[in-house]
């Protein structure tokens, strides 16, 4: 039997610097909210969670987010937010109370100070455009004293998406994850070979291959969004981005917005979905070697050698992470059917009901109650129909596993070939069938709904709503082959379903991207519930410390 790889036993290693890392320390001052502050700023977190619903893992990212941008909008000259700003996460749920240390608040203050520094010394190369503002935080406030373009309020929301990131990881760091995506990426990169002629002749530069294959590998493992990807990038780029000098601030400060489009570049590579793709089916045996390791951080290196004991644990391990994810599946479909549901029930209030009653004259109950539920029912039949992967699945998984972990001679490896170039004719004729596509899904859902006395408004929501549930649906049934290892065979019926609902899927797409910073309904909680909101929990801890304070005084 093989022995362990090198790079194995340094991931159990690191696996149980994190485990150390986890350790209580005594008489370390940490931050403490009040308890009944703190489950009512909890509640309104979780019903904002299912309102403005988010991937499960990147739900404290975006409330890090959302809570920095409106405290900066709110803060005067030089004053610092970084106490009442933790204190606000902790309160919300986000950070487990008595955990935070004191001295993190200075950190955090540090991190703050280096992304208002970089946004007041960026160069004006915003004025030559067209001026705009924003009006709500929730979407991207006006940076502090400063007018935007449409540039520079991009940049504003890039560099305080990626702050978020930053503070995250400062208050809790994902050293374990980290380890996992260094480990991937090493093999990978031995692995994934480029063929020549992919890009142009002689393929593409070593340098380019690799941070290709570092961002596949956090997509695959751990399905980072942009920010948390372009935030590592930078860690890359500058070695000592969380320490930088004021020099190298200016410096950085001058350079900002060629930095962003480098970043932006890398991300959107032309063979980006090819290493993606790659990454996503092989991920599974890495993900179970974490789970094993974190299970047996002891004797993780034993277990790992013993091969009677090993298959049957990665079973387990296996199982364990199915059972899991089918849970996040269940939870992921309900939080966002209710989230496009409640903002379905907002627009048929204000839009659909007053329109078809008042000027068309057309208001019908049963067309109102199938323009409200026909999505949510067909998001529910689309979850539904999600299989589990086949018992063939788990043995790829352990092969995979061995092949990973183990110090052996012969490698298999994956290529990436050349992009399929196609002649004049044929891309002429395959956009003319993809725009028949279009023509065939929407052309039948407008057709239907007339015959069942739709007005405009009403189709016009509809197909909204319905290419909104086929795109999120989409998402998640994804999200359901986690843990499916290589390529998976396609039925007919798949390829019939895919040319019916893609064009609708596309159009869910374009509207997501657009709904996740122009979505009415978290304009209206920012605006009129989130600010008075937090002012009351704030009041209503110092209220209670108040009282603590006046019942000590009493002998």
């Amino acid at each position: 039997m093989a022995d362990l790889s090198q790079p194995t036993k340094k991931l159990i290693s690191r696996y149980q610097a994190w485990h150390q890392s986890l350790q209580k320390k005594e008489e370390i001052p940490v931050l403490h909210v009040d308890e009944v502050a703190s489950k009512v700023a909890a509640f309104y977190e979780k019903i904002r969670g299912v309102i403005e619903w988010r991937e499960e893992h990147l739900l404290r990212k975006t409330a890090i987010e959302r809570i920095l941008k409106r405290r900066l909008l709110l803060i005067k000259e030089g004053e610092k937010i970084a106490l009442p700003f933790v204190l606000e996460l902790i309160r919300g749920g986000h950070f487990p109370n008595d955990t935070i240390e004191e001295s993190k608040v200075k950190e955090i203050q540090k991190i703050i100070d280096k992304y208002i520094f970089i946004l007041k010394n960026k160069p004006n190369r915003a004025e030559k455009e067209k001026s705009q503002t924003r009006a709500s935080f929730g979407a991207g406030p006006t940076p502090h004293r400063n007018e935007v373009s449409g540039t520079g309020l991009q940049l504003y929301n890039w560099l305080l998406g990626i702050a978020a990131c930053e503070v995250e990881e400062c208050l809790s760091y994902p050293l374990k994850e980290n380890a996992l995506i260094e480990y991937m990426t090493d093999i990978m990169k031995e692995r994934i070979v480029v063929k020549e002629g992919a890009i142009v002749i002689g393929g593409i530069m070593e340098a380019e291959k690799n941070t290709q294959i570092y961002i596949a590998c956090q997509r695959a493992l751990f399905k980072m969004d942009p920010s948390l990807i372009s935030f590592h990038l930078l860690e890359q780029k500058f070695s000592n981005w969380s320490s930088l000098t004021q020099e190298e601030l200016k410096e950085l400060a001058q350079n900002i917005y060629s930095i962003k489009e480098g970043v932006e570049m890398d991300l959107a590579h032309p063979l980006s979905e090819k290493f993606y793709s790659i990454c996503e089916k092989y991920d599974t045996p890495y993900l179970i070697l974490g789970d094993i390791i974190s299970q047996n951080q002891e004797k993780a290196a034993e277990v790992l050698s013993n091969p009677e004991e090993l298959e049957g644990l990665i079973t387990q391990t296996y199982q364990q992470r199915l059972q899991k994810l089918k849970e996040k599946i269940k939870r992921a479909a309900i939080y966002s059917t209710i989230s496009i549901f409640v903002t379905k029930i907002l627009l048929v209030l204000a839009v659909e009901a007053p329109f078809d009653k008042y000027i068309t004259g057309q208001f019908d109950y049963l067309t109102l109650g199938l323009n409200t539920f026909i999505p949510p029912f067909i998001m529910m039949v689309m979850i539904a129909t999600i299989r589990s992967p086949a018992q063939e699945n788990l043995q790829k998984v352990i092969m995979e596993f061995m092949k990973i972990t183990k110090e052996i001679e012969r490698k298999e490896t994956y290529q990436i070939k050349a992009l399929h170039k196609m002649g004049f004719i044929m891309k002429s004729a395959l956009l003319i069938f993809y725009v028949f596509s279009f023509i065939i899904s929407f052309g039948t859902i407008i057709w239907g709904l007339q015959k069942l006395n739709f007005g405009i408004p009403s189709i016009l929501i509809f197909l909204l709503f319905i290419s909104l549930i086929l795109f999120t649906s989409t998402r998640i049934r994804q999200r359901a082959k986690e843990l499916h290892v290589g390529d998976e065979k396609e039925s007919i019926l798949t390829s019939i379903f895919d040319f019916l609902t893609l064009p609708l899927v596309q159009v869910g797409r374009f509207i997501s991207k657009k709904w996740e910073r122009y979505n009415i309904l978290v304009v209206l909680l920012n605006i009129l519930i989130e600010l008075p909101f937090q002012l009351f929990t704030e009041f209503l801890e110092q209220w209670r410390y108040f009282l603590k304070e006046k019942k000590e005084e009493i002998h």
